[in-house]
C-alpha cells in the first residue's frame, strides 16, 4: 500500500467517525451568520446548569403528521437537544408523539391542539396535531401550549426554568388609568403577550394598595383621572424599590368617537409626579418625516365618499437606528409605532441616571399651539416644522434613588372614607422607571399598522423592570427584520437610489462584459500557445 493510499484511507476513516458522532447527536456544530447570533445558544442558557440544583425534565410533544408536513418542528427539536446538551445533565429532554405513545389526555397538560389539512391517496382531510412543551421541576410544571418557531424558544425556556428553580413567580401589576379603556378589551394583545412570556398579570384599580413585593408595575394613561390618593400609592411603591413603566402623553386625543380632536390634558398630578422623577412630558405633539400611513375616508363635493391613504406625521414609525444601543431595553431595537405621542425632556436629579431609549429622526418637529390632527389638509400639520425641527425624545429610562413627590406634604385623604394611607419609608430604595410619551402604542391600535414590535418592546421593558437584564439579552438576539424605509431624508434617498441604479445598470453589466472579453482573450492566447507548441513538436520530430 502506497503512502497516498494510506493517507486517503485514514482521512476517510476519520470522516466516517465524525459523521457517526454527528448522527448520534454527540457532536454537532451550527454556522450562525446572523448579526446578533440569533441561532446560537446564549451564554446565559449555557450556564443555567449552575443555577439548577435538581434535574429539570423537558418533554416536547410533537405529532408525526406535523413533523413531516413542515420543517419547523425539526428545528425546534434540534434547538432543544442543543439546549439540553449544554446543561451537563441537569436538563433531560424527551420527544414524544402523542399518537404513537397512545396518549389521550395531553390537553389536560395544557397543550393546545391545532388542525392541519393533509392529502393522502388523493384524499384531503383535517388532522389534529400538537407541538407543545412541558417543563417539570420537582412538583412544579409549566407549559408552552403551542410552539411552532424557535424565535423566542430559548427566552421562553430560560425564563421559565429560572422562575421555577428560584421559586420566583413572574408576575406584575397593571393600572389602566383611563376609564374609557378596559384592560381585556383595549390591551388584549399586550395581555396575551405577557401571558405567553409567563407573566401573571394582577389588574389594579387606581388607588388600590400596591404590594411591596410586586416586581414591576405598568401605569397606562390616567393623566386626567388618577387622583392624589392613587398617586401616593404609586409614589410609595417606588420609594420601596418598586419599578414602574409610565405611558402617558401631554395631549388628549379623542379616539372614542373617531374625531381625533386634540386638546391639552387636565393633569391631576401624574405628569407633575413623573416630572419630579426626572422626565418632563411636554404638552405637545411630536411629528416626524418618517411617518406611518393612515387610511381614512373623506367626503367629496358631490356627496360621495373617497378612501385615501396618506403619510400621517402624527403617527411616527420610530426607526431601529434611533434606539439607544447602550441600554438593555433598546439594544437590538426593532423600532416602534407611536400614535399622537408627546416629546419628552430629561431633567433628572443628582441621584437619578436618565437615558433616552428611542427618539424621532432629525427630521422630527413639534406641534405646540394649533393642535390640528386631521389628515385632510397636510400642510396644517407642518406650520411649526421650521421652528421646532430636531430630534425628539419619545421614550426614556431612569434608575437610581427617586425623590418622593409627597415628601413634606400631608397625606391625601378620600372624602367619605376613614382609611388612612401608610407613611412613606424613611429612606428610598434603588428603583427603575421607564417613561413613554404615548399610551396608544400599547393598545390594540397596533393592529392598524401591524406593530408586533411594540409588544416585544413592552415585554423587554417588563423584564428590565423586573431586573432580568440577562434575560433581555436573549430576547434581543432574535433575528430582526427591521424596516425597509430607513433613509428618511428625501435627498439622501434619491442619491442612494441613483447609486444603486448606476451599479445595476452600468457597473455590473460592464464587469460582465470586461470579464467576457478577458476570458475570450485568454482562451485565444491559450489556443495560440497550444498551436505553436504543436508546430514546434512536429518540427523537432522531423
Amino acid at each position: 500500500m502506497t503512502k497516498k493510499q494510506t493517507f486517503i484511507i485514514t482521512v476517510l476513516t476519520l470522516l466516517v467517525f465524525v459523521l457517526g458522532l454527528m448522527v448520534t447527536n454527540r457532536l454537532w456544530f451550527r454556522l450562525d451568520l446572523t448579526k446578533n447570533k440569533a441561532y446560537t445558544i446564549s451564554k446565559v442558557s449555557r450556564n443555567l446548569h449552575k443555577e439548577i440544583p435538581d434535574p429539570v425534565n423537558i418533554t416536547y410533544y410533537i405529532s408525526g403528521k406535523l413533523k413531516t408536513a413542515i420543517p419547523e418542528p425539526g428545528e425546534i427539536e434540534d434547538t432543544l437537544r442543543e439546549y439540553a446538551a449544554y446543561s451537563r445533565g441537569k436538563i433531560r429532554l424527551t420527544v414524544r408523539d402523542p399518537v404513537k405513545a397512545g396518549l389521550t389526555s395531553v390537553e389536560r397538560l395544557g397543550l393546545q391542539p391545532r388542525q392541519i389539512q393533509t392529502v393522502e391517496q388523493d384524499q384531503a382531510s383535517l388532522v389534529t396535531v400538537y407541538s407543545g412543551i412541558v417543563i417539570e421541576y420537582l412538583d412544579k410544571m409549566d407549559v408552552l401550549p403551542w410552539v411552532i418557531s424557535t424565535d423566542t424558544l430559548e427566552y421562553d425556556l430560560t425564563s421559565r426554568i429560572r422562575s421555577m428553580v428560584t421559586d420566583n413567580e413572574r408576575w406584575m401589576g397593571v393600572i389602566v388609568g383611563d376609564s374609557f379603556r378596559q384592560w381585556r378589551e383595549d390591551f388584549s394583545y399586550l395581555e396575551m403577550t405577557l401571558a405567553e412570556a409567563g407573566y401573571r398579570v394582577r389588574l389594579l384599580t387606581p388607588g388600590d394598595e400596591i404590594p411591596e413585593n410586586m416586581p414591576a408595575l405598568f401605569v397606562l394613561g390616567g393623566v386626567e383621572e388618577i387622583d392624589e390618593w392613587a398617586l401616593y400609592r404609586i409614589d410609595r411603591y417606588i420609594q420601596q424599590g418598586g419599578k414602574v413603566l409610565f405611558a402617558a402623553k401631554g395631549i388628549f386625543i379623542d379616539t372614542i368617537y373617531g374625531s381625533v380632536e386634540a386638546r391639552t390634558q387636565r393633569d391631576l398630578g401624574l405628569l407633575d409626579m413623573i416630572a419630579s422623577y426626572g422626565v418632563i412630558i411636554r404638552p405637545e405633539l411630536a411629528l416626524d418625516r418618517n411617518a406611518l400611513t393612515l387610511q381614512f375616508q373623506s367626503r367629496l363635493p358631490t356627496g360621495g365618499v373617497q378612501f385615501r391613504i396618506v403619510r400621517y406625521p402624527l403617527w411616527i414609525g420610530v426607526m431601529g437606528d434611533n434606539g439607544n444601543p447602550k441600554h438593555p431595553v433598546s439594544s437590538s431595537f426593532a423600532g416602534l409605532d407611536m400614535y399622537w405621542a408627546s416629546p419628552l425632556e430629561l431633567a433628572p436629579v443628582s441621584t437619578v441616571e436618565a437615558a433616552p431609549l428611542f427618539t424621532s429622526t432629525a427630521q422630527g418637529w413639534s406641534m405646540t399651539e394649533a393642535l390640528y390632527t386631521s389628515p385632510e389638509v397636510p400642510y396644517l400639520l407642518e406650520l411649526e416644522a421650521l421652528e421646532t425641527r430636531g430630534v425628539k425624545i419619545l421614550g426614556a429610562a431612569l434608575s437610581g434613588t427617586f425623590p418622593s413627590f409627597f415628601r413634606g406634604a400631608p397625606k391625601p385623604v378620600r372624602e367619605g372614607s376613614d382609611e388612612e394611607l401608610p407613611d412613606m419609608p424613611e429612606f428610598a430604595r434603588e428603583s427603575r422607571i421607564i417613561v413613554i410619551g404615548d399610551v396608544d402604542f400599547a393598545t390594540n391600535m397596533i393592529n392598524a399598522t401591524q406593530a408586533r414590535h411594540n409588544l416585544d418592546f413592552l415585554l423587554r421593558a417588563a423584564d428590565w423592570l423586573a431586573n432580568d437584564d440577562d434575560i433581555i439579552g436573549i430576547r434581543n438576539r432574535q433575528p430582526q427584520a427591521g424596516r425597509f424605509d430607513k433613509i428618511t431624508d428625501s435627498s439622501s434617498r434619491t442619491a442612494v437610489m441613483r447609486i444603486i441604479q448606476i451599479v445595476n445598470v452600468v457597473i455590473i453589466p460592464l464587469i460582465v462584459i470586461i470579464a467576457g472579453f478577458t476570458l475570450a482573450s485568454r482562451r485565444k492566447a491559450h489556443a495560440r500557445n497550444t498551436e505553436t507548441k504543436s508546430v514546434k513538436e512536429s518540427t523537432n520530430d522531423v
